[in-house]
């Protein structure tokens, strides 16, 4: 551009560089020109640090396991709960043929993803955000706030990798669908003991359930799932009442105060609901990870679903890229049956818990349409 700032030239410009999209970019990037632009410059402090035991093959698969192994996460070997009765059950990851999972230090988790992609060839942007977005004949222009200016950027293909909001997907038209009202607060802290490292333990409350799970370097995370529209929700936003509500489950409690559980900082609050993205991709553009998908914290598959998708949409992209046309048509496919047997999963485990059924939490959940979108 005589006279002005030269127009960034992209295959596909990634709009977050969370596990999701920072998972597209390092698959794309060998092979196609990707910048990936968050509007952080860092990864944030994040609650979701459970990575499910299949997501071995998914790292296999994009050449990441044995650097992930190097990066020294917690193993996960299987978890307690108290859930549909009052006796805790334990189940173990002996049989899985995956192995175990993994509580994951989700900051250092994905700064990692980030450099990987970045190795790969992926051009890295932070902090920076879209100011405008216009679809041209062969693709897209947009601008991006960068360092107090506007860059101008051409691309083929725009990839919304910003969470449950989806802000370029839903510029693009599409509709977020929303199935609850689920939020989660959540605290980190020491955990003193750490002999029962390796175990999730989850306990179901009248209005809601816990998780608790240790993290590398003798941490603990804690967290209250609830309702936005129930009371139990203002305590979810505060330290002393999260820890006030612990105190009266008592499997729980016995687990924070066996692992010497001192809660750091103030208490984290954020969107947990399942929703679903329609459509999750559309003509020159497709979203990925939450974006796409939101799945409730119970299924223990948001940050599986996040390198899944980044990695089927990346497959995707190269074929819409070579010209072919059924390629988004096939990814949109692709992320229908993942959100059919979510539904179907999600109503089951919620309906073994049936001891607080008149309560307006749990009500919701034994209903026809609590996964609807």
């Amino acid at each position: 551009m005589p006279g002005g700032t030269p127009v960034i030239e992209a295959d596909a410009v990634v709009v977050g560089a969370g596990p999701a999209g920072a998972a597209f970019a390092l698959n794309l990037a060998p092979s196609r020109r990707v910048l990936l632009v968050d509007r952080r410059d860092a990864p944030a402090v994040r609650i979701g640090e459970s990575l499910a035991p299949a997501a071995r093959r998914l790292l296999a698969d994009m050449g990441l396991w044995e650097d992930f192994l190097a990066q020294g996460h917690a193993p996960c070997h299987g978890g307690r709960s108290v859930w549909g009765g009052p006796e805790p059950v334990e189940a173990d990851g002996l049989r899985d043929p995956d192995g175990p999972g993994w509580h994951l230090d989700r900051a250092r988790f994905e700064g990692w993803l980030r450099g990987v992609a970045s190795a790969r060839g992926a051009a890295l942007l932070v902090p920076a955000q879209p100011r405008g977005v216009a679809r041209e004949e062969d693709g897209w222009r947009l601008n991006l706030a960068y360092k107090g200016r506007l860059l101008p950027v051409r691309a083929r293909l725009l990839v919304d990798a910003g969470g449950r909001a989806s802000p370029l997907a839903r510029g693009m038209g599409a509709r977020r669908q929303t199935g609850d009202r689920l939020v989660c607060g959540w605290l980190h802290g020491r955990d003193a003991a750490g002999r029962q490292s390796g175990l999730t333990h989850i306990e179901a409350d009248p209005d809601g359930w816990w998780y608790t799970a240790p993290l590398p370097g003798n941490r603990r995370v804690l967290a209250f799932h609830t309702d936005a529209d129930l009371p139990a929700a203002t305590d979810a936003r505060d330290r002393g009442a999260l820890m006030r509500r612990a105190s009266e489950r008592a499997f729980l409690s016995g687990i924070l105060s066996g692992s010497g559980f001192a809660p750091e900082g103030e208490a984290g609050f954020c969107a947990a609901h399942s929703s679903a993205l329609d459509p999750p991709a559309g003509e020159g553009w497709l979203a990925v990870g939450d974006a796409a998908l939101g799945f409730d914290p119970l299924s223990s598959q948001g940050l599986f679903n996040a390198l899944y998708t980044g990695l089927a949409a990346a497959e995707a992209a190269d074929r819409h890229l070579a010209g072919d046309g059924t390629a988004l048509a096939d990814y949109r496919a692709g992320i229908a049956s993942i959100r059919d047997a979510y539904r179907a999963h999600l109503r089951a485990w919620y309906g073994l818990e049936r001891r607080w059924a008149e309560r307006a939490f749990w009500s919701r959940r034994h209903g026809a349409d609590m996964t609807a979108p």
